[in-house]
């Protein structure tokens, strides 16, 4: 399942935190980053995921 998320973290980070944690505030923080700039939205989404 973890390979799912990731592959879904690099084309929409914030579905991919979402799956992983839901609506908190980690989900607030990487539609946030995601919104700045792409890159800096997928990197912590995989950090995220790989994380737990």
């Amino acid at each position: 399942m973890d390979i799912l998320r990731i592959i879904i973290a690099i084309f929409i980070p914030p579905l991919g935190v979402f799956l992983q944690e839901g609506l908190g505030k980690h989900f607030w923080i990487n539609v946030i980053l995601t919104l700045l700039g792409y890159v800096p939205g997928i990197i912590h989404a995989l950090w995220i995921i790989i994380k737990r």
